[in-house]
């Protein structure tokens, strides 16, 4: 996989650049800034099959990197773009994760610390689908104001914050104390609730990502 990666920490730059090679992939460009991010996207043909930057960058210093992530998106709507961070940023995050053609990631940078499933975040983003670091999918949830949940009940919004998470059935009915039978009703209804048809794919990430849109 060919990735364009930017990170204005050169310590953080040079290990996740030896990471990416080790696991097979060729590092077309780096930036260490937002400014140098865009000018590598322009200067790369063809288009890298990632790009990968980190929220906070010069030169500001607050959203650079992810508000040229989504800069990229707008001129270029199937570029597979993933970012990386140690915060959630509320207003950008929700833009991004909400775009429609998918190949988005929003990790925390403590979730490549567990390299096999960094590695798979990897290829599935690349490959066009959508992946979202549990604690950013939560800390959305939260703070994401009520409109889209006011026709759940409060164990669906459970249900809901628990898929959010990441959480399987198996593992909602655990944490729940549910049978199998009823955490599937109560998915079932979140689908219906929230508009989302049995003929749609991906119902489940869906969920999550149109609450987040309101």
């Amino acid at each position: 996989m060919r990735i364009l990666l930017a990170e204005d920490s050169a310590l953080l730059r040079e290990a996740f650049t030896d990471l990416l090679v080790r696991l097979g992939h060729e590092i077309v460009g780096t930036a260490a800034d937002a400014d140098e991010l865009r000018a590598a996207f322009a200067a790369a043909v063809p288009a890298p099959d990632l790009v990968m930057t980190d929220v906070r960058m010069p030169p500001d210093g607050t959203d650079d990197g992810l508000r040229a992530a989504l800069a990229i998106r707008r001129g270029h709507p199937t570029q597979p773009i993933l970012v990386l961070s140690q915060y959630v940023a509320d207003h950008y995050a929700r833009e991004l994760l909400t775009l429609p053609e998918g190949g988005i990631g929003y990790l925390l940078k403590d979730r490549v610390n567990r390299i096999s499933d960094f590695e798979r975040a990897l290829r599935t983003i690349a490959g066009g689908g959508t992946v979202i670091d549990p604690e950013v999918a939560r800390h959305l949830l939260r703070s994401g104001g009520p409109d889209v949940l006011d026709g759940l009940t409060p164990r669906e919004r459970e249900v809901l914050e628990l898929m959010a998470e990441g959480s399987s059935n198996g593992d909602i009915s655990r944490a729940l104390h549910l049978s199998d039978a009823a955490v599937r009703k109560h998915v079932g209804n979140i689908f219906t609730g929230l508009g989302l048809s049995p003929t749609q794919e991906n119902r489940r990430v869906r969920a999550i990502l149109l609450f987040l849109q309101r």
